[in-house]
């Protein structure tokens, strides 16, 4: 695989502009018709966005408006994140559950490919591998009725930390729509090798995340990864290599996922971020 038979879906935060995860609510100042537009250009074949950029494309567009936005603009891949506290048996499950329809209902009407889904930060109880198992199989069930798989992220910063936190969950679920969502900057940053990360079954992979950083974290983990996050080949993190170990996976997704969250990428205009992520990352096939 080259960068010729390559295609690449922009996440959420990759071309979103200015706007942070510390704000209330994840919406882009520039609009979906902006963003398709500058991401077709630049060559992208798929594109991510928020609950809160999605409800309010929808309420700006209507459901037929963004289907023709992104059919449009050849963008024919579409994610949506991120569920938290969809394992939860406290009062936070409510704002979950609420959420969680929210995104059965709008990924059914754009046919959504993939949700993503973590643990909060904040979350500090103790992991019970069985219990959020049982519950990721109820969730990948709930969203296999509308054709789209399921993505468990770990991340470092959070009691799903690493590989080695993730695995045991899916594996539990047996769910065919279930699987983990393995962005390379949590993989370095959680100690997790590439070694690792090539022994992971390809039925457990719903999708692959690219991007760049530092050899070591800028400040916390948290700032590092939501401020100081790098175009694919301008850090440290060997991205050809990390690609080769997802290669031998036999990884079979029709799309790779880029997600970068950075003060650049925040203030350059929209059609210089689409497109200067795109042909950084497109690169790093090549050099596979």
């Amino acid at each position: 695989m080259n960068g010729k038979d390559t295609n690449l879906l922009a996440a959420f935060w990759t071309i979103a502009g200015e706007t942070h995860p510390d704000d209330a609510e994840w919406i882009s100042p520039d609009s979906l018709q902006v963003r398709a537009e500058a991401a077709s250009k630049a060559g992208w074949k798929g594109i991510g966005l928020s609950l809160d950029d999605c409800r309010y494309s929808v309420q700006k567009y209507g459901t037929a408006g963004v289907r023709r936005i992104l059919k449009d603009n050849g963008l024919e891949f579409f994610e949506l994140e991120i569920l938290m506290d969809w394992y939860t048996t406290d009062g936070r499950r409510e704002a979950s559950d609420r959420a969680r329809r929210e995104f059965l209902d709008f990924g059914g009407e754009l046919g959504m490919c993939n949700l993503k889904v973590g643990v909060s930060h904040l979350d500090a109880t103790p992991t019970n591998h069985s219990q959020m198992a049982d519950e990721f199989a109820k969730l990948c069930q709930d969203f296999a009725a509308i054709n789209a798989t399921v993505g468990l992220e770990f991340m470092p910063f959070c009691k799903v930390s690493g590989l080695a936190d993730a695995l045991p969950i899916v594996k539990g679920a047996s769910q065919e729509n279930g699987g983990l969502v393995i962005d390379i900057w949590h993989v370095i940053r959680s100690g997790t090798t590439y070694d690792e990360v090539a022994a992971v079954p390809a039925n457990l992979i719903k999708g692959i995340e690219l991007n760049d950083a530092n050899a070591s974290p800028i400040g916390t983990l948290m700032n590092d990864s939501t401020y100081h996050r790098l175009a694919c080949g301008e850090g440290k993190l060997d991205c050809p290599s990390f690609i080769s170990a997802v290669k031998k996976t036999g990884f079979h997704q029709k799309y790779w996922g880029v997600e970068i969250l950075s003060d650049f990428l925040r203030k350059a205009p929209v059609d210089v971020r689409a497109k200067h992520v795109y042909d950084t990352t497109i690169a790093q096939f090549n050099a596979t």
